[in-house]
């Protein structure tokens, strides 16, 4: 079978299996042999029936005396076998599984692999894998590591094994090494024909080991190397004209001079590195990341006063309305008495004119009609939730101009100069002066009614709550999570009757979302329950406290976020975690925000507890899913780039290799 054959083009059989195979990633034929086992089970002890002890894993091979079909009440059944070796015989065992006697005859050689129980003074093998040995045929379901794959409905790691292995063996010869020799030989590296082999079917646990460091050491080299092709084609484009800085100095220096705060040391130098980068002719592709509130919309605002200082225009795009909509009144009071025209862009927000200096906007400003002759600089706030093909309009939209990607999600330095090695990175690590550290509490279920005292205490005060639950609604599965309506109204009718609080969540309309806002900027409100809509662009000084329901389900770094929804004002503010889950790693998962508050340490700590998906979550269709390597082994990924960096000046000397990285299309997680 052809490798690049669509897996429906295969055979009748296979396209009846293409929709099932499609969730597993398999679409095409090739796509078998990336569908790695995630463990393997160890029949490896081949034994001797009169060996065989109570309890052992163990594997027989041997001749069929009889077989036979068991039928019991209400249409169940037993298969019952009896195998014989030189040394003995032992009862076998199968149930409701009546196929089985017509695959397997009397006087078959068998091998069988599975648990050795006791049965009155006899031993049986319940349930155990089974295959017909065939004189030339390598046994691949006993007697040896048997990988187990990742299975969907109608799809058995038994039934991918013999996929995997007889398109393996067809196709060998295809499978060419494209690594270079001398990088092998360095780091002693298995070959990847090997590779392939013996991480489907290994021989020993060493070799599968061997070859899993192989294939993960593949994934991030080729992330890496696809990563620098990009940011060299990003590069090798020119502008006719770039930006002036020595032009217009004087200008950003007094806006600068002018701002009620003095901008933090991190953000100068951000600043230097966008200046450097749009005043050459060569198009920025930079990327701005930092903590919640330490100043990124402040950093872009300043480049954006440049490009209109050039006489050009600039859009900043935003994932949701809130945060568009914020970004829009930062702007706006800063660049408006400079006689900036900006302009609001969002799907219930229509431009007025059409043109402006400054578009703020959600993905919305794709699909409006502007006038855009002058664009030169793209900013785009929270880039990771923009899926691929958003982020691909965006790059066809931003053809030709500065790009400047802006992130709050804390990601370990190491992991962002992965996902992002095509982008120039700058780094926010410093908050504003005189910002205190949000005090963060774990609370106990049988201190919960204290804590609503205690709030009810702040709030008299003159504090403000928000409330985070993580659905909107109940759901039947998940009934032990506070929904944030049912919550709502527990709250408003039992806790809290003499407080004023309102609901926000993603299903209401943009004019609902506003009108609450509103309300709770001018304390009309002293409680707002919401979903974790709030995570990014709400920016309330006097709100204080942060109560978070079912914080189990969150990661770290999410957590870590909507903590920044308080503290952004002199008062002392404080983050309550609640959680019904007392098992000691959720507690002492949690329990880590007490003492850390740097957003990068935190994203590290729930990669290695809990994996990726926490930290990028689950809709971030951006994010390469890798398929050996993992991204806490942040060795393996300095190891890679480093080899990576060395290997790129002569790519071309090794076609293979650069085929291989354009064949398989990796590090698809930016905005080019």
């Amino acid at each position: 079978m052809d490798l690049q054959v669509k897996i429906s083009d295969v055979s009748r059989t296979y396209k009846m299996y293409a929709g099932r195979l499609e969730k597993l990633g398999i679409r095409k034929v090739g796509d078998f042999l990336y569908h790695f086992p995630f463990r393997y089970d160890d029949y490896t002890l081949v034994s001797k029936i009169i060996n065989l002890q109570p309890g052992e894993i163990a594997t027989v091979q041997g001749e069929v005396v009889s077989i036979k079909n068991d039928y019991l009440r209400h249409f169940r059944t037993i298969q019952r076998a009896k195998v014989k070796d030189s040394t003995g015989e032992i009862n076998i065992i199968w149930f409701s599984q009546p196929f089985i006697p017509k695959t397997i005859n009397a006087g078959d050689k068998v091998s069988l692999s599975g648990k050795i129980e006791p049965d009155n003074k006899k031993l049986i093998m319940k349930s155990p894998d089974y295959e017909i040995i065939t004189y030339g045929v390598k046994n691949i379901h006993t007697g040896r590591l048997v990988p187990v794959y990742p299975e969907t409905k109608g799809v058995s790691s038994k039934w991918l094994r013999r996929q995997i292995y007889k398109i393996l063996n067809e196709n060998k010869k295809e499978l060419n090494e494209y690594l270079p020799y001398s990088i092998m030989n360095k780091l002693g590296l298995t070959g990847y024909v090997q590779a392939i082999e013996q991480i489907h079917f290994p021989d020993s646990h060493n070799l599968a080991k061997n070859a899993k460091n192989r294939l993960a050491f593949d994934e991030f080299l080729l992330m890496h190397l696809s990563s620098l092709i990009k940011k060299k084609d990003w590069e090798a484009e020119e502008f006719h004209k770039p930006l002036s800085l020595i032009k217009h100095g004087k200008e950003v220096d007094d806006f600068v001079k002018k701002l009620s705060f003095e901008l933090t040391n991190s953000q100068k130098k951000a600043m230097n590195e966008i200046f450097a980068d749009i005043v050459t002719r060569k198009p920025m592709n930079r990327m701005l990341q930092g903590e919640v509130g330490s100043g990124k919309t402040v950093v872009a605002t300043i480049a954006m006063y440049l490009s209109f200082l050039n006489g050009f225009q600039s859009i900043i795009m935003a994932p949701t309305e809130i945060l568009a909509e914020q970004h829009y009144k930062t702007i706006s009071k800063l660049l408006s008495p400079l006689r900036v025209k900006v302009e609001l862009v969002t799907g219930s927000k229509k431009p007025k004119r059409g043109k402006a200096d400054i578009f703020v906007g959600t993905h919305a400003l794709l699909f409006v009609k502007l006038n855009l002759d002058n664009l030169r600089l793209v900013v785009i706030d929270e880039q990771q939730r923009f899926g691929v093909t958003q982020r691909a309009q965006i790059r066809k939209k931003a053809k030709m101009v500065n790009l400047l990607t802006m992130t709050a999600t804390p990601i370990p330095r190491t992991v962002a100069l992965t996902l992002y090695g095509n982008l120039d990175l700058s780094f926010l690590s410093e908050m504003p002066k005189g910002r205190k550290i949000v005090k963060t509490w774990l609370v106990p279920p049988e201190k919960r009614e204290g804590a609503y005292k205690w709030i009810e205490k702040k709030v008299a005060e003159g504090d403000q709550v928000f409330i985070i639950c993580p659905f909107i609604e109940e759901s039947e599965n998940i009934l032990t999570v506070k929904a944030a309506t049912k919550e709502f109204d527990r709250l408003r009718n039992d806790v809290f009757p003499a407080l004023k609080l309102g609901i926000l969540h993603g299903k209401l309309k943009s004019k609902d979302k506003n009108e609450m806002l509103q309300k709770f900027k001018n304390k009309k409100i002293d409680i707002l329950v919401a979903t974790p809509v709030v995570e990014v662009g709400i920016d309330f000084p006097n709100a204080t406290i942060i109560l978070i329901e079912a914080s189990e389900r969150f990661g770290l770094a999410q957590l870590h976020q909507l903590r920044g929804r308080v503290g952004r004002g002199e008062k002392q503010s404080y983050c309550l975690l609640f959680t019904e889950v007392g098992a000691p790693n959720v507690q002492s998962r949690l329990k880590s925000l007490e003492t850390l508050h740097n957003g990068a340490e935190l994203a590290e700590l729930d990669l290695k507890l809990r994996g990726p998906g926490t930290l990028y979550g689950t809709m971030q269709h951006g994010i390469p899913q890798l398929k050996v390597a993992s991204f806490s082994d942040f060795d393996l990924i300095e190891k890679t780039r480093k080899e990576a960096e060395l290997i790129f000046p002569k790519l071309s000397k090794y076609p293979k290799l650069l085929e291989k990285v354009k064949s398989l299309n990796l590090g698809e997680v930016s905005p080019d």
